[in-house]
This record gives C-alpha cells, sequence and structure tokens, in this order.
C-alpha cells in the first residue's frame, strides 16, 4: 500500500472504530500492524507469531504456502485476542480489503471479549498469549543448547502428539491432586452423648486418630494428560516437565479458536457488513470494492448443481447470524454470541428453514 493509502486507512480505521462502539461492540483495544504476505503465510502455519520450534509447523507451512501461491487460500488478516488485541493486516491488500477487514477484525476483538470461551481463557492466562509463546520457544531453545537438539525435539515429538488430551473444564494453573484420602467428618453434635460423658466414672482411653489413607493417583479418570505427565511422571527433567506444559498452555488457548470457529468468523463477517453499510463517510467506490472482497469471503465453495467437500465456515456463520437478527432480534444475537460455542450454536439455531436456504442437505 503506498503512503497515501495508508494515512487514508488510518483515518478510516478510527471512524470505523467509533462507529463500532457507536453501535455497541465492546472490545479490548485493538493494535493494527501492516505486515508482508510472507509473514501471514509463516503465521498460519505456526499459529502465532512466534512459537516452539518442531518440524511438524515446516509441514504445515510447505502446504500453506503450495494453497496460497495456487490461488486456493489468501490471507486477509490474522487477529490474536488479548489486551490489547493484535491484528496484522496484509500490506499487499488494497485500501477497500484493508478497510473491511479493520470492520472484520473489530467483530473479533468483540466476540473474543464477550465469548465465554475466550473470556474464560482470557481470565487464565492474562490475555498475553504472544509474550507466553515467545517464552516458550525461548526456554525451549535454552533446553536445545543445554541437552542438544535431537533430545528436546522427542520431547516436543510426544509432547504435541498428545496437544489435543487437555481438560478444557479444568483451569490453567492446577493444583497436585491430594496425597491422603478425605478424613471422614466427625459426628454430629448429640446433646445425649455430651451428657453421658459428663457422668462421673472411668472413660475409654482416647485412641489416637488413624492416618487416613494415600490417595490412589490418579483419583479418578484424568484427561488432562499433558498436565498428568508432567505433574506425576517420574523420570522427567524439569525442562522436559516445562515443555509439557508449554505445550497445554498454548492447546488450552487454541481450543475456543477451534470450538468456535463457525460462530466467530460469522460474527466478524456480520459486523464487517453491517459496519460498512453504516460507514456513510467511505466513498462509494471503496464501499462496492469492500462488499465485492465480503462476497468472496462469505460465498459457499460450491454453487449450482455442483456439490461442496466442506462447508465455509464465514458463508454458514455469518447467514446463521443475519437469521438470528432478523427473527429474533440483536439483544438476542448478542447473547447467543456470550454462551454458546460452535456446537450449541449449530445445534439450537439451525433450523430446517435455514438449512434448506442454504442447501446444506
Amino acid at each position: 500500500m503506498s503512503r497515501t493509502s495508508n494515512s487514508q486507512l488510518h483515518e478510516n480505521a478510527a471512524r470505523i472504530e467509533q462507529l463500532a462502539k457507536d453501535m455497541g461492540l465492546k472490545y479490548y483495544p485493538v493494535d493494527f500492524e501492516l505486515a508482508p504476505s510472507s509473514f501471514m503465510v509463516e503465521i498460519a502455519a505456526y499459529g502465532l507469531p512466534v512459537r516452539m520450534p518442531h518440524w511438524s509447523f515446516g509441514l504445515r507451512y510447505i502446504h500453506q504456502l503450495i494453497r496460497h501461491s495456487m490461488g486456493h487460500s489468501r490471507i486477509f488478516e490474522v487477529m490474536f485476542p488479548g489486551d490489547p488485541c493484535r491484528a496484522y493486516l496484509v500490506d499487499g491488500n488494497t485500501l477497500a480489503e484493508n478497510t473491511l477487514v479493520v470492520a472484520h477484525v473489530l467483530g473479533h476483538a468483540d466476540f473474543a471479549m464477550n465469548n465465554q470461551l475466550f473470556s474464560r481463557y482470557h481470565r487464565m492466562a492474562g490475555g498475553h498469549i504472544l509474550e507466553k509463546a515467545a517464552a516458550h520457544a525461548h526456554r525451549i531453545d535454552d533446553a536445545i543448547r543445554e541437552v542438544g537438539l535431537e533430545a528436546v525435539e522427542a520431547v516436543l515429538d510426544a509432547a504435541l502428539a498428545l496437544e489435543p488430551h487437555v481438560d478444557t473444564d479444568q483451569e490453567l494453573h492446577r493444583d497436585r491432586y491430594p496425597e491422603r484420602l478425605p478424613v471422614a467428618g466427625a459426628a454430629a453434635e448429640d446433646p445425649f452423648r455430651e451428657r453421658f460423658q459428663q457422668l462421673p466414672g472411668a472413660h475409654e482411653p482416647v485412641q489416637a486418630p488413624k492416618q487416613p489413607p494415600r490417595a490412589p493417583v490418579p483419583p479418578h479418570p484424568e484427561y488432562d494428560l499433558l498436565w498428568f505427565i508432567a505433574q506425576y511422571a517420574t523420570e522427567m527433567e524439569q525442562w522436559e516437565r516445562d515443555i509439557f506444559l508449554a505445550v497445554r498452555e498454548e492447546s488450552l488457548y487454541f481450543y475456543p479458536v477451534f470450538a468456535c470457529q463457525i460462530m466467530n468468523e460469522g460474527w466478524a463477517s456480520y459486523w464487517h457488513a453491517r459496519l460498512l453499510r453504516e460507514a456513510d463517510f467511505l466513498p462509494q467506490s471503496l464501499y462496492l470494492s469492500a462488499i465485492k472482497t465480503h462476497s468472496d469471503v462469505v460465498r459457499p465453495f460450491a454453487s449450482g448443481e455442483e456439490t461442496a467437500l466442506a462447508v465455509n465456515p464465514y458463508h454458514l456463520g455469518f447467514s446463521m447470524w443475519e437469521h438470528i437478527v432478523e427473527k429474533h432480534g440483536l439483544e438476542k444475537a448478542h447473547e447467543v454470541c456470550r454462551e454458546e460455542d460452535d456446537f450449541g450454536f449449530v445445534r439450537n439455531h439451525l433450523d430446517q428453514e435455514l438449512a434448506e436456504k442454504l442447501g446444506l442437505f
């Protein structure tokens, strides 16, 4: 983008942000940054701007690069929730595209602040995943220098193989299991027994309380395998435990991203369309170009008599949010945004009428 376009984008972004606040969107501050396309491909492969080194991310990078070069994938932006949120816009986008992307990011930011899954992780981790991921990468680099790449890579292989095996109902920072079983509660107060103990005569000797037995490990079925291994594996060194816990923390961060993809992308698409529609300060030519991009983003993968092999989450999410707002109003949409994930969203709000309209079956 030219310097003039950058200046115009900055002005458009400021006015769209004000419009978003006037229309009721609530979000943490968003830091926008222009980045080259090559950097965006790296982020798409690694998931974060800086992340622990592992060969599997290289495979993802090659796959993403091939899809990008063949025109099967185009990245307009990458946004990381937090306080502040971080949003990277491709510097090769047109002014119209990046104006739309700004509005899209604000929709993401509103969703991330208000959705219960996103806000729960924000509360646990403090909203600084980029800094935490960079710290993880730094510690792993230190371990590579100390014990060698082969040893560290073997531990990373094991930890990343278990990446999905986290208990999303648990807190990020968990205490170890109690070492002893709980002591049975004392008998309830009994007035007769109290009076009996006050009678004269010899009393039975008081026996020392028995030590409660050790609790089994684990005391219940444990789904949080990364945490369990890091806490209870007997032959692991501290740097190995750190790697398992780092992978667990990043896995918990990505869980709401995957669990709310349809909702999140649909919500951002709904709001970028609505914000641009209300942004009467935008030139008509820019608006038309931006809406053309919107149409490309939210279209289904197939049309006419063709059959789609996958569902475009932008298309399905955008259509569902429009359907909810039309039938139940914007306040209901905000309520759904707060309380649901994709499972509940589709189960509770994809009705037969909309499914037939979208040709899903």
